[in-house]
């Protein structure tokens, strides 16, 4: 089974401030992973640092086999935009979206690959099957959509170029218990071929029996397997 991730003694964070610790990790092409803990213990520091947004870093990072971590002090962003073009698809926390924008708006800025481009049609409609609900809000501004369906088009502008790894962070935070249920539960039925999906949580139950591993996060450091009887700190 080839490697889609793989980190090595990886450190990082912002100015002064040293959030991730000397980490070690491996994701294999078709593994959905989890990675659970409190909030400002690295979760999202950890998927920055894959995307070449903290402020420093140091150690390994190795994307489908490529070195994308660099040993870097400069600005967050500097490498970004090479890093995705390499295969990593972002869903960042929250909704980072513009609000003035239509829904098929949204979407087609996800296409920025000339192939995504020219089969973008195709690719939303793959999008809609998993996230029904836009398919009557396509011209719709994002600012009028309810939370849920603003993380369903976070989520599917993602989902609408060919990545190698997909980052999830947070995917049901701020939403109602049951509209977060339903985002996650849409999320995992991605087909991933020979790609992988790492999704940051603070429900383990939201992912419990659902990905293949789950991994704890506290500190900076990873905690090894984790589960909802164990206790994150």
């Amino acid at each position: 089974m080839s490697e889609i991730l793989k980190v090595e003694g990886l450190s990082a964070g912002y100015g002064p401030l040293r959030v991730l610790h000397d980490l070690d990790l491996v994701i294999h092409a078709g593994e959905r992973v989890g990675i659970v803990g409190l909030n400002g213990h690295g979760k999202t520091t950890l998927f920055y640092a894959i995307a070449g947004l903290t402020g420093w870093q140091r150690g390994s990072i190795e994307l489908a086999g490529k070195q994308i971590g660099r040993t870097r002090s400069q600005g967050p962003g500097r490498y970004t935009h090479q890093i995705v073009r390499q295969g990593l698809a972002i869903m960042p926390q929250g909704d980072e979206i513009f609000n003035g924008l239509t829904v098929e708006e949204h979407l087609d800025s996800g296409a920025f690959t000339p192939e995504a481009w020219r089969t973008r049609k195709e690719r939303k409609e793959r999008v809609l099957d998993i996230f029904e609900p836009l398919r009557k809000l396509m011209k719709m501004p994002v600012g009028r959509l309810s939370g849920g369906e603003r993380r369903m088009v976070s989520i599917g502008r993602g989902l609408m170029t060919d990545a190698r790894l997909y980052l999830a962070d947070e995917p049901s935070l701020g939403l109602a218990p049951k509209i977060g249920l339903a985002v996650m539960e849409a999320l995992l039925k991605i087909d991933l071929k020979g790609s992988a999906m790492f999704i940051a949580e603070q429900n383990v139950a939201l992912l419990e029996g659902k990905v293949d591993r789950i991994i704890g996060m506290h500190a900076g450091k990873l905690k090894g397997e984790a589960s909802a009887a164990s206790r994150l700190g």
